[in-house]
């Protein structure tokens, strides 16, 4: 083993008390409901951007904690919360009312991806249409 292996213990065969848990044990941190919903904000602008990783690291948070946030939030359950006031587990209605409102987001934005691709092929049939006359007009000209 090499030295530096082992710099945590002292020549006296004590633990060196410069480690993460140097202070002893700490406590469990605990969220407010609002702090779940500004972490779950933050941490979408910060996926947007890229950083989503970098985010979590910093504020020393696990993306399941994330996960779960976001599906309360989805729910419902966390919006009107007071401080110290239990979340507790989500209803069967609470659950599936958060999955269609997924479901339904997500087809209003492939609705819209639809609409401005039928607008966009509207235009160049009428663009095409114009093409095709003009030359036809052209080679009417042309030929007489």
């Amino acid at each position: 083993m090499s030295r530096s292996s082992l710099s945590a213990v002292r020549e006296d065969a004590r633990m060196n008390r410069s480690g993460p848990r140097a202070g002893g044990p700490t406590s469990r941190r605990s969220f407010t409901s609002a702090q779940k919903l500004d972490h779950v904000a933050a941490y979408e602008v910060a996926v947007a951007n890229g950083q989503g990783g970098g985010y979590l690291r910093t504020e020393g948070l696990y993306s399941s904690l994330i996960s779960e946030w976001r599906r309360l939030r989805d729910a419902g359950v966390l919006a009107g919360k007071k401080p110290g006031e239990k979340i507790g587990r989500l209803t069967k209605d609470q659950i599936e009312l958060a999955r269609v409102q997924r479901r339904l987001t997500a087809t209003e934005q492939r609705l819209r991806i639809s609409e401005v691709a039928l607008a966009v092929m509207g235009k160049t049939h009428e663009l095409l249409e114009e093409l095709s006359k003009s030359s036809r007009d052209e080679s009417e000209h042309t030929s007489s």
